[in-house]
């Protein structure tokens, strides 16, 4: 989906119409990428919409920011308050938030001393990441031939606007080749992640992860994942993947804010889980969407309601 229902955007303090949200051409973030930006998800549920993991994601935000040295000017407090604002004056029950702070204009030094940082808030429908019929049925992917930067050349577990062209390269080369998505391997050969996404495959029963050792973004839907997997009765195991982990696995799927959950049915034309969504990812897909409409009460503390839950509100009446 694109942005044709999205009517305002909270840009610098302020709402405004989305065709007043512009920057400069002379932007320094234009020029070499020097911004950080959340992906977050709303969900509707039977109270209203509600924010999955608002706080961790404000607080990976708030990291990056850290990192490049972007004073943002606004709290914690504040930004939760913006992105109910949106997400409220759009009319939305469900979608996609893009928090983005970035250098904007003022030279084009390398050095952005001087440049003022803007902030922005903007919110759309968007469907998942690798669309339904991927989260169905499974997604074909490769691995690609462009390598995921170490953190010894970038922080990889900075969300960084520039670091992305890394995927992109991965993404477009992908798609020319007929596949649904890219994998990228590190700089030593093993697994590091899609371009959006973190990887998880089963093994005889037993779920694999990697850390940032792995030059991998640490993702906060895999967080979720991990815990939920626990919920199920499942051992989680972070450690180094091998590509032959992947092939030889029963399962695997993806993990990412865009992406959701999203199953690998095919790597190269290597076949898993014979050439569908297997029975742990399709569990894990019931048991995650459960959790961000809000039907597992154990989890509503991941939850930021937009507007106080009906059983809130009653309770304060108490």
């Amino acid at each position: 989906m694109g942005f044709e229902q999205t009517k305002w955007v909270w840009h610098n303090g302020q709402m405004v119409a989305w065709d007043e949200a512009t920057l400069h051409v002379s932007a320094h973030a234009l020029h070499y990428g020097t911004g950080i930006f959340e992906g977050i998800r709303c969900y509707e549920t039977a109270s209203g919409p509600a924010v999955f993991r608002l706080d961790a994601h404000l607080d990976r935000l708030l990291a990056s920011a850290a990192v490049y040295e972007l004073e943002l000017g606004y709290s914690r407090e504040e930004l939760t308050e913006v992105v109910g604002q949106v997400i409220e004056r759009n009319g939305f029950a469900s979608c996609y938030v893009r928090p983005i702070c970035y250098f904007g204009s003022h030279s084009l030094g390398l050095h952005a001393k001087a440049c003022p940082v803007e902030v922005a808030v903007l919110a759309w429908p968007w469907a998942p990441l690798l669309g339904a019929q991927g989260q169905q049925q499974g997604v074909r992917i490769t691995v690609s031939p462009w390598v995921k930067f170490h953190s010894r050349m970038m922080p990889t577990t900075s969300k960084a606007c520039g670091q992305y062209l890394n995927s992109i390269l991965a993404v477009r080369d992908a798609y020319k080749r007929g596949f649904d998505e890219a994998l990228l391997l590190d700089s030593d050969g093993n697994i590091a992640e899609g371009p959006g996404e973190n990887l998880f495959l089963l093994k005889d029963g037993k779920l694999f992860t990697n850390d940032e050792s792995s030059s991998i973004l640490l993702g906060i839907t895999r967080d979720a994942v991990m815990q939920l997997a626990a919920d199920c009765g499942y051992t989680v195991a972070v450690r180094k993947l091998r590509l032959e982990d992947l092939l030889t696995a029963d399962e695997a799927f993806f993990t990412g804010t865009a992406a959701e959950i999203t199953p690998i049915r095919e790597v190269d034309g290597t076949p898993l889980s014979q050439g569908r969504c297997g029975a742990v990812t399709r569990k894990l897909q019931e048991h995650f969407n459960a959790v961000v409409h809000g039907k597992n009460p154990r989890y509503h503390h991941w939850l930021h309601f937009v507007s106080a839950p009906v059983e809130k509100l009653a309770n304060a009446a108490d």
